[in-house]
């Protein structure tokens, strides 16, 4: 959810040429090579790693009108070889802004751009053809499709009066769909509840406690879920400001189309306590992932404000990582500034790391981007140690799962390379550096001590060579 409006609206790179090997214990002279921002672009097809996926969130807020479907379908087959498993969409259906709309203020939860109403047949992103074009061509190149679901309010509806509140209020819905048809009845304050969690910006608060509701969204043959899931063959659902409603809201949605092994969720608990986020998912029965909304402001706090030590902070994904989505920036906060450092934090760590669009097609260093993302899909695995922290200089490993080999990764904060001894998880093993920022290529001794090295300001990956 917005909460910024009410919804209506090759650098030369110098190496030194050597190469070093290690033995425990003993620590050979180093010489400090120069500086490198060679961040390398890894030629093999990242979609073909083993390791976890990675999420696109395919929007920002004010993407151009009228064919922003067909703009990510064109896209797709990038982003499949970027190593892209997954993209999230906005709000899809007509909402009262009609062609200006992001979709954030719903009215026909059924119309992706097949009805005129609200001043428009398409929606802001295209009509329901480009939209079905866009999946088909998603799902062709494996590629799963998350759709934005906004359950708590409605918009655009007309004036009735309002025995509940002895006024006129705007929630007469009768859209040309013909389905979810609403009324007073079906809002805020009614005969059984006259509040749920929270209401946003004084629109017509849905009760999800009443029948015609919870029929149209989830119980019914019917409902929003099982045609978004059937008909329009969505892989799963992104929940818009569950602090709204009750988790077992999203509990019964996912659940209503075979749960957590049928369909992937995930709410946007908008907090930065750990604790709450997983009291959340804890509160959907395990069956909806959060936004780690505590990795945002914990990366933000280290990267931002030279402390690295903010990566000790506790986070949803080192509580629950099987249920934290982790993120950089999005279409409702950007407050990160040292971008490469946090996207290189989520991708060489757990959880299930999600792309902003905009960081990726307009902003960063794409060659950068898919670095990373080939990392996350060859080497990160495993659970996560801590190695060394400092204010200036963090350093975790990845220990490794399966085929993926695990890393090490050295975040540097200072204004000087810095290198550490640190115990890594393979023996008598030659590893590399695998963005470009050092060319050394040591030997890991038998007890499983190595060197590695940062440059100033920067982050160095390291795991095996011959990947």
């Amino acid at each position: 959810m917005n909460k910024k409006s009410a919804y209506l609206a090759g650098k030369t790179v110098l190496f030194m040429g050597f190469f070093l090997s290690f033995t425990a214990c003993k620590k050979s002279v180093v010489t400090d090579p120069a500086p490198s921002n060679n961040f390398k672009q890894i030629q093999v097809d990242a979609a073909k790693g083993s390791g976890s996926d990675v999420m696109m969130q395919a929007f920002y807020w004010d993407v151009p009108q009228g064919g922003w479907w067909n703009t990510l379908n064109d896209k797709i087959p990038a982003w499949k070889a970027a190593g892209i498993g997954a993209i999230w969409l906005p709000p899809a259906t007509k909402a009262q802004g009609g062609a200006t709309s992001m979709g954030y203020d719903p009215y026909d939860y059924f119309d992706f751009g097949s009805y005129t109403q609200m001043g428009t047949k398409p929606t802001r992103f295209g009509d329901s053809t480009s939209l079905g074009k866009l999946i088909t061509t998603a799902h062709n190149n494996s590629i799963k499709v998350y759709a934005d679901i906004v359950l708590n309010h409605c918009s655009g509806g007309t004036l009735e009066a309002n025995p509940y509140t002895n006024t006129s209020t705007y929630t007469k819905f009768t859209p040309l769909s013909g389905k979810f048809q609403r009324t007073y009845n079906d809002f805020h304050p009614n005969d059984i509840e006259a509040a749920d969690e929270g209401a946003f910006a004084g629109f017509p608060d849905l009760c999800h406690k009443k029948a015609n509701v919870s029929n149209w969204i989830y119980n019914a043959s019917y409902s929003m879920s099982k045609f978004y899931k059937n008909n329009l063959h969505f892989d799963g659902f992104r929940f818009d400001y569950v602090k709204g409603y009750g988790a077992w809201v999203v509990k019964n949605f996912v659940n209503s189309v075979g749960g957590p092994a049928a369909v992937f969720a995930v709410g946007e608990e908008w907090d930065g306590n750990a604790a709450n986020l997983q009291n959340w998912v804890d509160a959907t029965e395990q069956t909806s992932s959060a936004f780690d909304f505590a990795c945002f402001y914990a990366m933000h706090s280290a990267f931002d404000t030279n402390d690295l030590t903010h990566l000790n902070d506790d986070m949803l994904l080192k509580r629950n990582a099987a249920r934290a989505v982790t993120f950089v920036s999005n279409h409702d906060t950007d407050i990160t500034t040292n971008k490469y450092a946090a996207y290189a934090y989520i991708m060489t760590h757990e959880g299930y790391p999600c792309v902003f669009y905009k960081d990726y097609e307009n902003l960063l260093d794409k060659n950068r981007m898919n670095n990373l993302i080939w990392i996350h899909k060859n080497l990160a695995g495993g659970t996560t140690t801590n190695l060394y922290s400092a204010t200036d200089q963090y350093i975790d490993r990845r220990n490794g799962y399966g085929t993926l080999p695990g890393l090490i990764v050295y975040f540097n904060g200072s204004d000087n390379w810095q290198q550490q001894w640190v115990t890594s998880n393979w023996a008598n093993k030659k590893i590399k550096e695998y963005t470009g920022a050092s060319n050394w290529e040591p030997t890991v001794a038998a007890d499983g001590r190595v060197l590695i090295q940062v440059p100033p300001h920067a982050y160095s990956i390291w795991s095996v060579t011959g990947l």
